[in-house]
């Protein structure tokens, strides 16, 4: 992936459909493709149970409010407040988390089956032997954000197909908040695992692992980022993001979940590169440090 990339960006790359189908998009019904991947059926398993799980923890919240009998005795003299303490690290996430599950706990109670996490697809092209001064994240184009599998649907139905995409052009898929920049804070210090596809068969390899990063079905998901289809002239080229590139048992463990939910064949070799290598030598895959 360059720093610098010139040309100005093309539309992004939705399927065009008519206004009737538009309107429907309201009031449409999770009905995923035939040959979809079992575990979005566990997603909607894992859903439905959160939901009964809210249901009791909502009856025992209503019982714990429920007014009891007043005491005669006065309460003890409370000690003067101090002033709360500044929010560290561990209390923002934690506020992050809650606000994951209250996203979850309304989206279960409006009928939707939610994600564990929200979602960006983000869409980049430029025009092929033109150069400029044209940052590269001046030419990242957010094409549109879900966190249910219903809202995944209706978004990924509509995206045109890796095969009908233009040379050079990336598609990524990123966990809200981070953007697919090698200086983000949550992928400064991470890095990638790379793969070579085959221009055929990229497409359905592609599929695969975007449904296996909103199922959260990868190891070490809290450590990944997001993932990226580079289509190029005579390959394309998946590649897996993830926070920390010094964590060898995560990076490790990565592959082999990568491997094992793509089902890819021995002949395939993964690449990793850290991000800080690459803006060393201003290339996402070249000089690679580490196959397997």
């Amino acid at each position: 992936m360059k720093s610098k990339l010139g040309g100005e960006s093309s539309p992004p790359p939705l399927r065009s459909y008519s206004a009737k189908k538009a309107s429907n998009f309201p009031t449409l019904k999770f009905s995923p493709p035939s040959g979809t991947k079992p575990y979005l059926a566990s997603i909607i398993a894992q859903s439905e149970a959160y939901q009964r799980r809210m249901d009791t923890a909502e009856k025992k919240e209503i019982e714990a409010k429920a007014p009891s009998v007043p005491s005669t005795t006065p309460p003890p003299p409370q000690p003067a407040a101090s002033p709360a303490p500044p929010a560290s690290g561990g209390e923002v996430d934690a506020d992050g988390e809650a606000e994951e599950r209250e996203r979850q706990a309304r989206e279960l109670k409006s009928g939707l089956h939610p994600l564990k996490h929200k979602f960006v697809f983000w869409y980049t092209r430029r025009t092929p032997g033109v150069r400029s001064q044209t940052s590269y994240e001046e030419n990242i184009k957010k094409i549109i954000e879900f966190s249910t599998v219903e809202g995944f649907w209706v978004c990924y139905c509509h995206l045109a197909r890796p095969s009908t995409l233009p040379s050079p052009t990336d598609l990524h898929l990123f966990k809200e908040g981070i953007r697919p920049l090698w200086e983000d804070s949550a992928n400064c210090n991470g890095g990638k695992w790379i793969i070579r596809f085959k221009k055929v068969v990229s497409g359905r390899f592609w599929e695969d692992l975007v449904l296996a990063l909103i199922g959260d079905q990868l190891d070490y998901g809290e450590n990944i980022c997001g993932a990226v289809l580079s289509i190029r002239f005579n390959e394309d080229i998946l590649s897996v993001w993830n926070r920390n590139a010094s964590d060898h048992q995560a990076v490790m463990a990565l592959r082999d979940s990568i491997k094992r939910h793509l089902k890819l064949p021995p002949s395939y070799v993964m690449e990793y590169k850290p991000h800080d290598a690459s803006l060393r030598d201003n290339s996402s895959y070249r000089n690679t440090w580490l196959r397997g």
